[in-house]
């Protein structure tokens, strides 16, 4: 019977978060010729190949497609055990804030699985608007916040979980009138988008008004669609009924995800914490920037 080695699988999986054998190799810290003999050997062992070598073809077979997500899994119990079996174990409480964005794309996943790896440590979860949690963070009030900034006031502590442009939206019927405010559709009080928006609207308008502030990106999705007004969005929120706006308003910039640590919370745990969460969102954080 053919057994599936650790280390081809973690092969596998890094050619596919990190996009190729070239970035799988330094991911790994191993020469290309290490990581193809891997795959090799899989292929051999297996009787079929796993990676599609064609040009232009996306970078799996149909075999390997299903290959790679029972190495996913054999990989996340491998770890899990040896964390397990070998790690001191941790304790502690910890407090972590996250935007409702995170909190829908995943991260309560990614924290039971924490759970499972550290069972005494304590993680208590909070969600709201990212300027609010990066002044929990100032005033000790979190140990660890996943939220939005823009990615130019990134700091050089973040890790950066993935970045993404920002778009004006309306919807196809709405007229921009320039002769009055034009309606602003916002996520918040505290919106980044919002502060930024006021604060370089073209000078020859009149201006934003805000007219709906809304913590929900699917209600300002909602609000967007329904010719309300126009909005700030990322590459997430986009859908087939709403237009980017190319013209009359300056071109926003680039939003970054981040994991940030209070400066106080410097402990393993908080440490385990953010590689968790940091390690679950790598193949994201590839394909936003690839």
């Amino acid at each position: 019977m053919t057994r599936l080695d650790i280390g081809s699988l973690e092969a596998l999986c890094a050619i596919a978060d990190h996009g190729g054998i070239t970035r799988a190799a330094d991911h790994l810290a191993l020469s290309q010729s290490a990581i193809s003999h891997k795959i090799k050997r899989l292929e051999d062992g297996l009787g079929y190949a796993v990676l599609d070598r064609r040009a232009g073809a996306s970078k799996f077979t149909r075999e390997g497609d299903q290959l790679l997500a029972y190495g996913r899994r054999i990989l996340a119990i491998h770890e899990e055990a040896l964390i397990s079996l070998t790690r001191r174990p941790l304790k502690g409480r910890l407090r972590l804030g996250m935007t409702e964005d995170m909190a829908n794309n995943g991260l309560p996943n990614i924290l039971g699985h924490f759970k499972k790896l550290y069972p005494d440590v304590s993680v208590n979860t909070t969600t709201g608007q990212s300027l609010h949690i990066e002044q929990q963070l100032e005033n000790r009030e979190i140990d660890i916040g996943v939220f939005d900034t823009f990615a130019h006031l990134k700091r050089p502590t973040d890790r950066a979980l993935h970045h993404a442009p920002l778009h004006w939206v309306k919807a196809p019927d709405f007229e921009i009138d320039r002769s009055k405010p034009i309606p602003f559709l916002a996520f918040d009080p505290d919106c980044f988008y919002q502060k930024w928006a006021m604060e370089t609207a073209p000078a020859q308008d009149i201006g934003f008004e805000t007219i709906l502030t809304c913590a929900s990106s699917n209600a300002i999705i909602s609000a967007v669609s329904s010719g309300l007004g126009v909005a700030l969005i990322g590459d997430h929120c986009l859908a087939a009924d709403i237009d980017i706006i190319t013209v009359i308003f300056p071109q926003p910039p680039s939003v970054a995800t981040v994991i940030r640590t209070s400066r106080h919370a410097r402990s393993e745990a908080a440490l385990a914490l953010k590689n968790c969460i940091s390690d679950a969102f790598a193949p994201l954080a590839h394909k936003r920037t690839a």
